[in-house]
């Protein structure tokens, strides 16, 4: 579909939508509403479209945020094709070669669930929400192909990347790490290695969620270019 015909496609689906207000989720001081709609199935060719007009997947539920005077979260993407690692990112590359990487199914295991908590912890002390918060209201799903990425070091796991799959490109849905390895740059690697591979499975796109600005841990996806920002209803290269 051309940017019209995913625009008309997305419009025959709003009656299913609601706008649904909520804490920001990036710790941003101003309320959040998620414009969304449960499914119990999409094709991979639906998921491509819901991606392209800058929709998310959470659990079994699409959404985007429509948050009021608020424009912080921008949808990004690379096209695989085109996109040519930094100087930084090929060290980054080097450095983690002695990684042992395996894909499969999305699975819960004491070992992930022990890594993530470490994670979430470290990164956002004092939430409510723990790794099997994560993994059963918003990893695993029904709705979409999804997979999941395991990094290991002496067979440690040191990394977990949870990944959509859609006909045409890879959703880069959430990826956590052992904190003690964050000279690693593993959040780095991971996008380098979603986009080696979306490249090898012949995928258009790599998705990386919203890239925001004022926050940290959401800024770095624009340090991968060229990448692609979707601005008033079109995506725009940014190179």
């Amino acid at each position: 579909m051309d940017v019209s015909d995913t625009s008309r496609f997305i419009a025959k689906l709003s009656p299913y939508f609601v706008d649904t207000p909520a804490e920001c989720p990036y710790t941003l001081d101003r309320t959040a509403v998620y414009h969304q709609a449960g499914f119990s199935f999409l094709p991979p060719a639906v998921l491509d479209e819901f991606l392209a007009a800058g929709y998310r997947r959470n659990g079994n539920t699409i959404y985007a945020m429509r948050c009021p005077d608020c424009t912080a979260c921008v949808p990004i993407r690379l096209e695989t094709a085109f996109f040519r690692p930094s100087r930084n990112m090929h060290r980054v590359w080097q450095r983690n070669q002695d990684l042992k990487i395996s894909l499969g199914p999305l699975e819960v295991t004491p070992e992930k669930l022990q890594l993530l908590d470490r994670f979430l912890n470290s990164r956002y002390p004092g939430r409510a929400s723990t790794a099997l918060d994560y993994y059963s209201g918003f990893f695993v799903n029904s709705l979409v192909p999804s997979m999941e990425i395991s990094f290991r070091l002496s067979g440690e796991l040191v990394g977990g990347s949870i990944v959509d799959l859609a006909e045409r490109s890879l959703s880069a849905v959430y990826f956590y790490f052992d904190p003690a390895f964050e000279k690693r740059s593993l959040g780095t690697f991971n996008i380098l290695y979603l986009n080696e591979l979306a490249r090898r499975e012949h995928c258009e796109y790599l998705y990386l969620g919203y890239w925001i600005e004022e926050v940290a841990a959401m800024a770095y996806k624009a340090r991968f270019r060229p990448h692609f920002l979707l601005l008033n209803g079109a995506w725009v290269q940014v190179d």
